[in-house]
Parts: structure tokens; sequence; C-alpha cells
């Protein structure tokens, strides 16, 4: 009898096991019509696509939360959009059309999508609408897809050999290198966007005239209007296309409100050791976020006014010889990617073939220097003809005669948060630079930053590129 008892325990035991494991790996299928399917988004929009070139891929995620599996008859783009097509990748299979795709209980699965936008015949950016149907148990369910469609101007490695100008109707998209012939004037109107695909680059042998305005700035980065992962812009990244070259016998290059980011290069300037003529001149403009310098140039003259060049695995000016002038201008660096062990502003005399020198001369007012690199080379400047005046920098040390009143181990409180990915080189509620400027160091074309904010409008003139304002304590 105990026997007995002891088998029926056990044979039991092993029929509620098995009841239990068929419960936890349930295989069959639910046709149930509140059985439907829940999304992690119910909008996959894509940021300004330009047209009749690939995007990058979003992503979504389809769950089905019933303990059952489930059969979707059907996932399909409906094809309401007549400009444009979205594709689908549905777990690791690409096509336009899928039937019966199973996801078994409290599962996903992955939905990976691309936009491939028609011309909108139009100059300016055209929303493309489209829904991703699915059909489960007889009930059907959509994801709304959207892009901004933008026609562009296509440069394929021309040579501007005529004087031209580029109006803001639409951006310019340049594959290759655009040339700009010796004697020839290219002009930039206000607005105007340049868009460089990658390793593309402008390279100009004659004059180059940017027109931007603190409305309508001209814009010059790579051709990712995208994000590289959730609100990530790509903006962030560096390196996506070649740069600006003026070369020889470039002069008179003259550069208002223009804003150049994302490069490899950054902008370089050569003018056989001319330091008469203007090469190169800078207003209010942005030079940012290059994978080696924003800025350097050999032997030539160049001006920067009100200007910001920030932010590079490199120096992000780097001055060879020639005669500079820099008024009001920001030089800072919080590169994303690396800590530069590079100054933020090396300035040399410059070695030409035939042997001969050419010195640097370079005078630079109102300025910060500031970052997490060095400032300036390391040593003395006794060998060089370099001064700053009024300027802010982080090192600490004392007036010279190359370094008259400035601002030693100051803090600019840039509104920068590196960590966050956020860069701006406003000052902020504490800096070291609010009204430490010289007047009279202040150039007649630096009065006004790129925000159109008067320098002289408080009677005291801040360092560097930009007015300060209160800023509100975040609450």
């Amino acid at each position: 009898m105990t026997h007995s008892k002891h088998f029926l325990w056990i044979t039991a035991a092993l029929f509620m096991f098995s009841a239990m494991l068929t419960s936890c790996i349930e295989d069959g299928f639910t046709t149930s019509s509140s059985d439907v399917l829940t999304f992690n988004k119910d909008t996959i929009a894509f940021d300004t696509v330009i047209t009749l070139q690939g995007t990058a891929t979003k992503q979504m995620v389809v769950y089905n939360r019933s303990s059952k599996q489930i059969n979707i008859s059907s996932i399909e783009v409906a094809g309401l959009a007549t400009k444009g097509h979205f594709h689908l990748n549905v777990d690791g299979i690409r096509g336009d059309s899928f039937q019966n795709v199973e996801i078994r209980g409290n599962d996903s699965i992955f939905i990976f999508i691309e936009a491939y936008l028609d011309e909108m015949e139009k100059d300016e950016p055209t929303l493309v609408e489209d829904l991703l149907e699915f059909e489960t148990n007889g009930m059907k369910q959509s994801v709304l897809l959207s892009a901004w469609g933008q026609d562009v101007v296509r440069i394929k490695g021309d040579t501007i050999s005529r004087n031209t100008r580029f109006s803001d109707a639409k951006p310019y998209l340049i594959y290759d290198t655009m040339y700009v012939s010796p004697g020839v004037t290219l002009t930039l109107d206000a607005g105007t966007t340049l868009l460089f695909h990658d390793k593309a680059a402008l390279r100009c042998a004659g004059r180059m005239l940017a027109n931007g305005t603190s409305e309508a700035p001209v814009t010059l980065r790579g051709d990712r209007l995208d994000r590289i992962v959730g609100e990530t812009s790509f903006d962030i990244m560096s390196g996506q296309w070649g740069g600006v070259i003026f070369t020889p016998p470039t002069m008179g290059n003259v550069l208002k409100h223009v804003i150049m980011k994302g490069s490899t290069i950054g902008m370089h300037c050569s003018a056989y050791g001319d330091t008469t003529n203007c090469a190169l001149k800078l207003v209010n403009c942005v030079l940012t976020n290059s994978s080696s310098t924003c800025l350097a140039t050999a032997a030539c003259y160049v001006q920067l006014i009100g200007t910001e060049i920030s932010d590079a695995a490199e120096e992000v000016a780097y001055f060879a010889g020639g005669k500079i002038l820099a008024s009001q201008c920001t030089f800072a660096n919080n590169y994303l990617f690396e800590v530069p062990s590079l100054p933020i502003v090396n300035v040399f005399d410059v070695e030409f073939s035939d042997g001969t020198v050419g010195k640097i001369r370079a005078d630079i007012n109102n300025s910060i220097i500031y970052g997490i690199a060095p400032g300036l080379n390391e040593g003395d400047l006794d060998e060089f003809n370099v001064y700053l005046r009024y300027c802010l920098l982080k090192s600490p040390g004392t007036d010279d005669a190359h370094f008259i009143n400035c601002v030693w181990e100051g803090d600019p409180q840039f509104l920068t948060v590196r960590e966050d990915h956020f860069f701006d080189y406003r000052l902020g509620n504490e800096s070291d630079a609010i009204g430490k400027g010289n007047a009279t160091l202040c150039v007649p074309e630096a009065r006004y930053d790129r925000y159109g904010n008067d320098r002289l409008a408080t009677g005291s003139v801040d360092l560097g590129a930009y007015v300060w304002f209160f800023v509100p304590d975040e609450q």
C-alpha cells in the first residue's frame, strides 16, 4: 500500500510538471481579435532627406504581448506617398511586403525602415507621408512613416571657370572636389547651404565671397542630415567631408556669417608669403568640429573678427608665418572624441623651400583661449612677434611684453556641456570674460556679434566672440 501511494505521488508530480512545462512553451496560435500587436513607436520620422539619395536606417520593435504565438497576416507599406518609397527589412529579410510573419508568445521582432524620395520639384522641403500597415487576426493597425524631402543642386567635381553666384533657393550637394579657378569669384548669397559628400572638398585659387547674415548664415557641412541614434544629431561627428582650401594665387576672400562644421581638414589658406594684401577675412563665422585642425594658415595675411574657432582633434587654429589679426574671437577646444595634446592656438615662423624664413606677426585682442588642451605653444614667445591684449587664458601666468592686460587662470563659463554633446560658446553668468575687454581694440566690423548683439551697448566690452546676456537658472 505504501509503495502504491509513492507511485501515485510521483505520477501526479510528473503530470503537474508536464502541464507547467506545456504552459511555459505554449506553441499554439492565438486567433482572438483582442490579441493584437504593440509597437515601441507610433511614428517613424526621418529628418530632412536629400531626394534621389538613400537614408540612414530607422528601427522599430513589434511586440506580441500574448502568451501564445501570433501570426501577422501581412506587413506592408500602404503606398500612399506619390513622391517617395519606404523600404522594409523584417527580422533580417528585405522586402516591401511580408505575409504570415510569426512572433512567439511574449516575444518581439525588429523592423528596419529606409526611405528613398523622388525629386520634389520644389525649392523648399516637402513632407512625404505613408503608413506601415499590419493585419493580425482580422484587425488592422498602422504606424505613420514621414520624411521631409529636399531637392538639391548636384555638383560633381566641377571647375568654376567664370564668376558664379550660388543662391539660397536650394542646397548644393558637392561630390569630389569643386575648384574655383584663378581670377574667378564664387559668391554665396545669404542663406546658401553647401552640402559635401564623403571626402568632398572645395578648393579655391580664385576668390570666394560669402554674404551670410545673422538671420541667414551661409552653411558648409556634410550631407548627413539625419541622426546617429535617438535624438543625437550627426552634427557631433567630425571628419564627414574634406574641407575648404584657399591656395595660391587666391586673394581677397571675405566670409561673413559662415558656419562650417564636421570637416576633416577644416579651412586652409596660403598665399606665397604675401602679408600686405588680405588673403582671408572671417567676420562673425564659426569653424567647428574638425578631425584635424579647424583653421590653418601659412605665410599669408588673415583677419579674424568676431569668429568662433572650436573643437578639433589637433589645434583649433594653426598659424605658420604671415600676419594674423584676431579681434573678439573665441578659440576653444572641447573636442568630443579625445583630449587633444596640441595647443589650442599654435603660432610659429615658417621656413620656405628656398631656405628663407617667414616670420609670424600675430595680434590677438579681446579674445578667449580656453579648453581641455593647452592654450598656446609651450615656452615663451620672445622669439615670435605674437601679442595678446585683453585676452582670457586658462593657464596661469603673468603679463609681459607679449601678454598685455590678460585674464590669467580665467574661466569663461561657456554654456558648453561636453558630456551631454552640447557645444555653445556663449558666456555663462559668472564668466571671467564679462566686461574685461578694451573698446578701442574692438574693430568696427566686430561691433555686433553673429547674433546681432551690440558689444558697445553697455559701455563695457566682453571678451570673445559673443556678447554676454543673463542666462536664467533652470528651475
